[in-house]
């Protein structure tokens, strides 16, 4: 499952120091926002304030959650997928597993551990929420609660072929250097939209789950 990149980032964390950092600084608080119409948050596929606006404008509010599975070994990594190359949206992109929080869900954090027990068959018990990061927000309106969450090392997966095609790791230390974020432009209903790309060997990361991972750089190695 693990690919090998040979540059680690200069403050590389153990995932004993990471996990402790994580605890320190995050929180199980529901960020404020994810269903207030006026707020516009901070974080998103489109950080510039007018791009921001012109989305809260024309999309509606809707509240999604995804689980950022960082594994405890002694050097961490990260659990990424990739989409079913059917999909009619976003189809082979790489992404963390979550979805849309429905209203039987107790909380984002819920919401995230059940969507990728669905769609990776991660089970709950393997994975511990630590806390939330900023909303984030796409062009399709969805508000993203990113959850990180600690994962046992000796997890096991059942993927669901019609979601995903493939699970795999990504040593954290790789995208918290700040030196392989590469920041991006193109144009988005006459403005100029910006968006992080992380690429990895032949894994080209980028849009969300690269900017999801530019906010827990920002959170934790700031």
């Amino acid at each position: 499952m693990q690919e090998h990149v040979h540059r680690e980032a200069p403050d590389a964390l153990s995932g004993v120091e990471f996990f402790e950092r994580a605890r320190s600084r995050l929180t199980l608080d529901v960020p404020h926002g994810l269903n207030d119409p006026n707020f516009i948050p901070k974080r998103g596929d489109h950080e510039p304030d007018p791009v921001m606006e012109k989305i809260s404008s024309i999309r509606p509010i809707r509240p999604a959650a995804v689980l950022v599975p960082i594994i405890a070994r002694e050097q961490p990594m990260v659990l990424l997928t990739k989409r079913a190359a059917h999909l009619r949206d976003h189809s082979g992109q790489i992404s963390f597993p979550g979805g849309k929080i429905d209203s039987s869900d107790e909380s984002p954090a819920v919401a995230a551990l059940r969507e990728a027990e669905e769609e990776i068959g991660l089970s709950r018990a393997a994975a511990t929420p630590i806390g939330y990061l900023d909303l984030y927000m796409t062009t399709l309106g969805f508000r993203i609660v990113p959850v990180i969450a600690e994962v046992e090392p000796d997890f096991k997966l059942a993927l669901n072929t019609a979601e995903v095609d493939e699970a795999f790791e990504v040593p954290l230390a790789f995208v918290m250097d700040q030196a392989n974020h590469q920041r991006h432009s193109r144009e988005w209903q006459g403005m100029t939209r910006f968006y992080y790309a992380i690429p990895y060997g032949e894994r080209y990361i980028w849009g969300v789950t690269a900017g999801i991972l530019r906010s827990l750089y920002d959170r934790l190695y700031k």
